[in-house]
């Protein structure tokens, strides 16, 4: 048990107790590491901007999210949900009307205003693809997956605790995260709660740990730095006062976890956001899952109204936090499921169109791509890069939606262009989704 809870914390909080050294004096890693190194370099230090910490909602389940979402209501051949609590209503994204389930909605307008429904083909039926499509099919140039790109590029601007991201949500080995090429371990939200706030934890101490990691910074502080950067230093460095509040609101936050569902996702991730221990968190909020045989699609039905609704959750969890402008949320399945007649009692496998959501303060609300018959099914539209309708001809091919869809995410949480063209040189950035 020691051992694993030593793996859990240097998987959550940074190589051994570093990271939480970084929150209990809310000085970087950096410094901690090499604090003349730091102060050396502390004048040409990344500027957050518009770096975003990002959510990133996975499932190798092919949930049919691409069955409620604005952009498939306007061929009355497409199968939806019978059930009135998924009819059909009118919701406005960005000034613009479309037509969704009635529970998209529900989401506060503020939230609606910076919402894009992304439809594209991740080209793929299989469930082991799952990594595949996270790579984008081979479209990224280190075959690196896409939430390990956005951390890789966001961390330094962030002053995160770690560039590694999170998963939280694995449902299975599938949506399992690489970095860098190597596998990183789930941390469900039980075990990060037992693992911080454990009597031995490394929260309880905080105020302890502050004051050991700053006197034996002092000498530095006090022969090495120069006044302004002293003055550095001290903007950064917490209070006591501010570290007694941090220790008693994350141990509130993270007690209160019961489970290892998506809403304890939710809380588990914007507690390590607030911590500040990493750029990409991964959760697994499940909108139906590989429904074959779904009777009047209830499953499908009960699950989207639950995954909407945790996804509320999110954003009232990022607004209370004051984080609804620091926060993306993005989602991206191995595949969608299939919309033609036939499909009343259950979806098969689609390869040819999944949605994507993104929200974020980089996000334009709207609809980018469409859907078209395609074969007996439907599938993905090609996109008008500068506009962002779906049309036939357009000038991103229905194969490059996806790695299109990677850039303009990347774009959304502040990555800068040049990083965008190096790591995605397949597809396009659609400007019309972008804020």
């Amino acid at each position: 048990m020691l051992s694993r809870r030593r793996l859990l914390l240097s998987s959550a909080c940074g190589v051994g107790y570093l990271g939480v050294r970084a929150l209990a004096t809310g000085l970087p890693v950096s410094f901690l590491l090499d604090p003349r190194r730091a102060l050396a370099d502390a004048a040409t230090m990344c500027v957050p901007g518009k770096a975003q910490f990002v959510i990133f909602c996975t499932s190798g389940s092919g949930d049919p999210i691409n069955a409620s979402v604005p952009g498939t209501y306007e061929d009355t051949n497409i199968v939806h949900s019978p059930d009135p609590a998924l009819a059909p209503k009118t919701l406005t994204l960005a000034g613009k009307t479309f037509t969704a389930a009635a529970p998209w909605s529900t989401l506060p307008q503020a939230v609606l205003d910076r919402s894009c429904f992304f439809h594209l083909m991740t080209n793929t039926p299989v469930h082991p693809k799952e990594p595949d499509v996270l790579k984008l099919m081979e479209t990224t140039t280190a075959n690196e997956m896409l939430p390990s790109i956005l951390a890789k590029h966001l961390a330094p601007c962030l002053g995160t605790i770690q560039p590694e991201p999170i998963a939280l949500g694995a449902s299975s080995p599938s949506e399992g995260l690489t970095y860098a090429g190597h596998a990183l371990p789930r941390i469900p939200p039980l075990a990060l709660k037992a693992t911080l706030t454990s009597p031995a934890g490394p929260l309880t101490d905080l105020q302890k740990l502050r004051d050991q990691s700053l006197n034996a910074l002092y000498d530095v502080y006090r022969n090495d730095a120069t006044a302004a950067q002293r003055d550095y230093i001290d903007a950064l460095v917490t209070s006591q006062t501010q570290v007694r509040s941090i220790r008693q609101d994350l141990l509130d936050r993270l007690s209160s976890i019961t489970d290892d569902g998506a809403d304890a996702q939710i809380l588990a991730a914007v507690t390590l956001i607030q911590m500040k221990v990493t750029p990409v968190i991964s959760i697994h909020i499940p909108f139906g899952g590989d429904n074959h045989r779904d009777i009047a699609l209830a499953t499908e039905t009960s699950e989207t109204v639950s995954g909407i609704a945790s996804i509320a959750t999110l954003m009232s969890q990022l607004k209370a936090a004051a984080l609804a402008d620091q926060v993306t949320f993005m989602s991206l399945n191995v595949f969608g499921r299939t919309l033609a007649k036939g499909n009343e009692d259950g979806r098969q496998h689609n390869p040819d169109h999944q949605v994507s959501l993104v929200i974020g303060r980089g996000v334009r609300g709207g609809v980018v791509g469409g859907v078209a018959p395609a074969g007996k099914d439907y599938g993905a539209l090609p996109i008008d890069s500068s506009s962002g309708a779906g049309a036939h001809g357009a000038d991103i091919a229905v194969v490059d939606t996806l790695p299109s869809f990677g850039r303009t995410a990347l774009a959304a949480s502040g990555v800068a262009s040049s990083v965008i063209e190096a790591e995605i040189p397949q597809g396009k950035t659609v400007a019309a989704a972008l804020a």
